[in-house]
This record gives structure tokens, C-alpha cells and sequence, in this order.
């Protein structure tokens, strides 16, 4: 990617930095294999896979939130740093530093709020407080019930294990759970936490790199002249 500057130095990071890429390649190539596939089938054999649209729309959401989070830790969004290259470099790391917290200021408030829209559906209860949770609510309304529109569940021990877990009651001192027919909104709805909790991670991590001056900034702002560079010097070696 280029403008990156994240090298993993440890065999853990470099485990986990090639697991959130080969990630990010699987849900790029399962879209593009399905769009294929449905293309196919509707132009040679007049057909379709009836979900597949509807599962190509969850990909491509888990693939920009899981990529935005990814974006942070190779120091990969683009940004214009016009104004702060007219200050010294320790202004500049100043400036940096307060970018970080303010983003991370923003990425608490987007954990919440993924939690508190995720969690009706998970049978969970949403926190209370405007903008910092001040508890958990308890009496709000669970829709743990609610189904996707075509997406089927592709296991049967994912599907009772999802009843029992998210859409089950007590009633007469017994456990019981009503029946999904498709994939219930809580799966794909999931990764809104999960991603927003990694953007709050990474931006730490970014803004801790900063202050150990290990990185001047959030983003990449030179990429056009890392493009540049790179191409001059594959014209050298050729």
C-alpha cells in the first residue's frame, strides 16, 4: 500500500498484521467471486443465487469498517498536511498528538453508539448516557428476533446455537427459543462494534507511536510523491 509505514517488528504483529490482510483479501475476493458467479448464472442459464446480492452488500460494509481501523495502523488515510509543515517538528508533533485525542474522543463515541444499535438486535442491552455510558439499560426493547432478507444460515449448529443464545425466553421455569428461518441481523450487524472497537484501538496505538515520536501524524500526505519516487526507481533499475 503505498504511503505505509507500519512494519511489524514482532512475530505476534507480524501474525496479526497478516491475518487482518488476508482478511481484508478473503472479503474482497468472496464479493468478487459471488458478483461472478451471479452474473453467470443470470446471463447463461437465466438463474441467480437469490441471496447473493444481499450478502455481497454485508461484505463490502465488513470490508471498509475492518479496513478503516486497518487504514490507521499502516498510517494509510490520505490527509493534507499543507499547514503543519509550516511549523517546526515539534509543533508538528504537538499538532499530531492533539489530532489523536480528538479522534480517539471520536472513536469512543462511535463505539457507543455501534454498541447501543448492535445490541437490540443481539438480545443486549444498550447503554444509557447521551454521550459517555453512564449504565446499561435493561428494559429497553430486544430484537434479537430480527431476520435478514435472503441470507440462509449455513449450519445447523450455528442455527440452534444462535436461537438458544439470542432468541430464547424462560417461561413456566423452562428454556425456549423460537425458530430463525434466514440469518438473523445480529451476525452481519456485528462487525459495527467489532470495528469501531479496533478503530478506538488503533487510533491509541497511532497516537502513542506519535508521542514516542515513531510517526509524525495520523495519515499518509506525500503518497503522490511516494508514487513518484517509486516509479523513478523502477525506471533507474530498468
Amino acid at each position: 500500500m503505498a504511503g505505509s509505514k507500519y512494519v511489524p517488528k514482532t512475530g505476534l504483529a507480524r501474525f496479526v498484521h497478516g491475518f487482518e490482510e488476508t482478511a481484508i483479501a478473503v472479503l474482497l475476493g468472496l464479493m468478487t467471486l459471488l458478483t461472478f458467479v451471479n452474473v453467470v448464472l443470470r446471463y447463461a442459464f437465466n438463474s441467480s443465487i437469490i441471496w447473493s446480492l444481499e450478502v455481497t452488500l454485508v461484505l463490502f460494509s465488513w470490508l471498509v469498517l475492518f479496513g478503516i481501523s486497518y487504514g490507521f495502523k499502516v498510517t494509510a488515510h490520505l490527509g493534507v498536511d499543507a499547514v503543519t509543515n509550516l511549523f517546526s517538528p515539534e509543533t508538528r508533533r504537538i499538532m499530531g498528538l492533539l489530532s489523536g485525542v480528538i479522534c480517539i474522543f471520536y472513536a469512543l463515541l462511535i463505539l457507543k453508539g455501534a454498541w447501543d444499535y448492535w445490541a437490540p438486535f443481539a438480545d443486549l442491552p444498550k447503554t444509557t448516557g447521551r454521550w459517555i455510558p453512564t449504565g446499561l439499560d435493561w428494559d429497553a426493547r430486544r430484537y434479537g428476533f430480527t431476520e435478514t432478507g435472503q441470507i440462509p444460515i449455513p449450519f445447523d449448529w450455528l442455527k440452534t446455537w444462535l436461537e438458544q443464545t439470542f432468541n430464547s425466553y424462560v417461561e413456566g421455569g423452562e428454556l425456549k427459543f423460537d425458530e430463525y428461518r434466514k440469518l438473523p441481523v445480529l451476525v452481519p450487524y456485528a462487525i459495527l462494534p467489532v470495528a469501531c472497537f479496533l478503530i478506538l484501538f488503533r487510533v491509541v496505538q497511532a497516537t502513542l507511536h506519535i508521542w514516542r515520536g515513531e510517526q509524525e501524524s495520523l495519515i499518509v500526505s506525500h503518497e503522490a510523491e511516494d508514487a513518484v519516487e517509486e516509479a523513478a526507481a523502477l525506471n533507474r533499475g530498468n
